[in-house]
């Protein structure tokens, strides 16, 4: 009988090792005990949020895609593929090579099926960069993102980054590809037809990362624990051809199915694949391409080396599919072959080391994880807003928001990454939303990455509405009809109720979210066990969201371009002063409900501004969102540096609280600015969808002056701005 801490040490329960004798009949071999467990892993087999992922919407306005490792869209004849995904533990251990292969994976779920990567985009979390280790977290990050990116020729367009002390200690990378093809070239990651050849493709196999995804990443972190060894190490050149030859294959119409050997490694390719087309498999693995001597089979199943696949090809066209991948200088093997058995059989050097059901590998157990509503948010969303001072000085409070590295320009980190690369670039990183031009039509796509994990540590079901509300109003901003999401839900410990708790609700929130803008959710990831031992993370669920522009020459882009432009403001200003990041910077509080939301009225000024914009009657569009109305009107006067642009706001007129007027967050709106004698076109189009509309003023001159009837709020010349949002974040990494 196998001992306890040997099944224990590979991530396997007690319980979880009976189902396996069950299934079995017999004792597990190694190998097979090694199979069980990546497969069985949370971070494979989502033992515990599976249940509740059949909440989302898989379908919406758009025809929507929905495939094994990413999903997409159909827009006329083409197929938009796009995914987002984590890779945060190995980051935090070893920032470069975690956040290298994270960027390589993505991009391997979207050519694996069948498209072209054009634009990979990522959403950042770190702890206070006041601690070295934060630092060093992120220089180390950025630099495997451009690293990766940059070599192997996908651009880095867009993304965001957060500071929070809850990720001290366990750090967020999340990275979203989107790709492109005729909806004709898509394929699947299944094998099937008695006879069809199995093909290994691209690197050699090595001892890294061997139980990533069961030992690092479905375990929290605990004090004194080295991990490196379970980190994998990236090559982008070799991925750029395994891009090429790929998607050659492909062409050649001989591949029945591919998929990538991600998480999990060739276990997962062979057990899914086959699962997933109803087949067996029989694997030789001595055939395997290896760069290490002496692999035990269990190694070689658990790998996570990076840049392979697994290829069915069609009986008797095995040459002609080697030839493409030697042409590119990368490995092609025949390993195997597809049975009609429904089993995984694996072979070393003729002997049958592993025999196991595909679907019993595959249907991992189902947990009810409890779940219950921390305590400790009866006290936090109770706040006192009569008891918390006013700021005496709001030009103070503003540029110290600017200054804060949540709200801070990112140019120090974007122009580390080639976002120009493929020239399909139309807006570029800094304004609200990547904007990609899709060669051959007149249409494009925007691209967001959104989520406050702040909102969602306070009020996890409207801060994950507030997430997707955010995402699709940055995409309106650029001239974008939102079209899908993919999502990456980092949470804490799913044994932990109240952690649980958060991502359920959280889950429920991005559900009806959806269901209101009828948009689907078609891939997405989930990340438990992100905690250190001081505590676990904001819960975090990260929206990546894409939006259809009809006429990619209506793109906007959020700076203010003209003078003497209206200057109008969608949407209505409250007391939203709980949560919001003035207080947090200013009165050291994380406290209070989180802004209201109402789906309706965010439609509403979202289907004003897309219109208008639509009708070219807009010259800049920017949304509202952390900092306020005064982070978001010095954002529209100093982000194009070249061409800085004042503004005159003094049509205000509010009987609120002043700080909650400049800096509380409210919901759903949108800062337009458009040419004067346009401004009663666009009122009309408000009146239209019953958007809330006032003309706050108009742009011109080197100064942001805002005004609240009579009384000056703001008086700060766009150098003072800028130079405290310009370049601040830079002088925090560096000093």
């Amino acid at each position: 009988m196998v001992k306890p801490d040997v099944y224990h040490s590979l991530g396997l329960s007690d319980k979880e090792y009976q189902d396996i004798l069950r299934i079995l009949k017999r004792k597990p071999t190694n190998t097979e005990l090694a199979m069980f467990s990546v497969e069985w892993s949370e971070h494979c087999g989502y033992l515990c949020s599976r249940k509740w992922l059949k909440l989302l919407p898989k379908t919406g306005k758009y025809k929507t895609l929905i495939g094994e490792d990413s999903g997409g869209i159909i827009i006329d004849d083409l197929a938009i593929i796009f995914k987002m995904e984590s890779h945060n533990h190995p980051s935090q251990i070893e920032p470069k090579q975690g956040a290298a292969t994270g960027v390589g994976g993505i991009i391997r779920d979207i050519f694996t099926a069948g498209a072209r990567p054009i634009a990979s985009l990522n959403s950042l979390r770190f702890g206070p960069l006041s601690q070295a280790y934060n630092k060093y977290l992120l220089n180390g990050v950025v630099n495997g993102i451009q690293f990766y990116g940059n070599c192997v020729g996908v651009p880095t367009v867009g993304g965001e980054i957060y500071f929070d002390e809850s990720y001290s200690g366990n750090c967020l990378v999340n990275a979203m590809c989107i790709g492109i093809t005729k909806k004709e070239k898509l394929i699947r990651a299944r094998a099937y037809g008695r006879g069809n050849a199995i093909m290994y493709v691209g690197s050699s196999t090595g001892r890294d990362g061997i139980g990533g995804c069961s030992i690092l990443a479905s375990n929290e972190f605990k004090e004194g624990q080295d991990k490196r060894p379970t980190v994998q190490i990236g090559d982008p050149f070799t991925e750029k051809c395994l891009i090429e030859a790929t998607l050659e294959a492909i062409n050649t119409g001989y591949l029945v199915g591919i998929k990538d050997m991600g998480a999990a490694g060739l276990t997962c390719c062979t057990s899914e694949m086959a699962s997933a087309g109803n087949s067996g498999m029989d694997v030789e693995l001595g055939a395997v391409p290896r760069r290490e001597e002496n692999m035990e089979p269990w190694e070689i199943m658990m790998s996570e080396s990076q840049e392979r696949m697994l290829v069915c090809v069609k009986k008797g066209k095995e040459e002609q599919i080697k030839k493409i991948f030697l042409k590119w200088d990368l490995n092609a093997s025949v390993v195997g072959r597809v049975t009609d058995d429904g089993l995984v059989t694996i072979r070393d050097n003729g002997k049958i080391v592993a025999k196991i059901n595909a679907h019993a590998l595959t249907k991992a157990p189902i947990y009810d994880m409890p779940y219950s509503k921390p305590r400790y948010l009866r006290k936090l969303n109770k706040l006192e807003a009569s008891k918390i001072p006013d700021a005496k000085d709001h030009n103070k409070v503003l540029l110290k928001l600017l200054a804060t590295p949540s709200i801070a320009n990112k140019a120090w980190v974007y122009r580390q990454y080639d976002h120009m690369v493929q020239t399909n670039t139309v807006v570029l990183p800094g304004s609200d939303a990547a904007v990609l031009r899709l060669k051959g039509t007149d249409k494009g796509i925007a691209a967001t990455t959104d989520c406050n994990s702040r909102y969602c540590f306070l009020n996890p079901y409207r801060g994950a509405q507030i997430a997707v509300a955010e995402a699709a109003r940055n995409l309106v901003c650029s001239g974008a009809h939102p079209a899908a999401i993919t999502d990456c839900l980092n949470f804490g410990n799913p044994k932990k109720p109240e952690s649980f708790w958060q991502f359920k609700n959280c889950l429920e929130g991005i559900r009806d979210a959806c269901r209101s803008f009828n948009i689907a959710v078609v891939s997405g990831n989930v990340s438990f066990y992100n905690e250190s031992p001081k505590s676990a993370i904001n819960p975090t669920p990260a929206i990546g969201m894409i939006g259809i522009l009809n006429d990619i020459n209506k793109a906007c882009s959020q700076n203010f371009k003209h003078e003497d432009d209206a200057i109008i403001l969608l949407g209505y200003c409250r007391q939203d002063l709980g949560a919001t990041e003035y207080l947090k910077e200013i009165h050291h509080l994380t406290k209070g409900d989180v802004p209201q939301l109402d789906l309706k009225l965010e439609q509403a000024v979202q289907k004003t501004a897309l219109e208008a914009i639509e009708k070219g009657l807009v010259n800049s569009a920017h949304d509202c969102s952390e900092g306020g109305l005064a982070v978001a009107l010095a954002e529209c006067c100093i982000s194009n540096k070249d061409k800085m642009i004042g503004a005159n706001i003094n049509k205000l007129n509010y009987d609120m609280r002043l700080d909650a007027l400049l800096f509380g967050e409210s919901q759903s709106r949108i800062i337009l600015s458009c040419n004067q004698d346009s401004a009663g076109k666009l009122r009309k189009i408000a009146l239209e969808f019953k958007a809330p509309f006032y003309v706050i003023g108009k742009t011109g001159g080197r100064v942001l002056r805002i005004l609240n009837d009579t009384e000056e709020l703001i008086y700060l010349s766009l150098e003072d701005l800028y130079e405290k949002w310009g370049g601040s974040l830079q002088k925090k990494i560096e000093g």
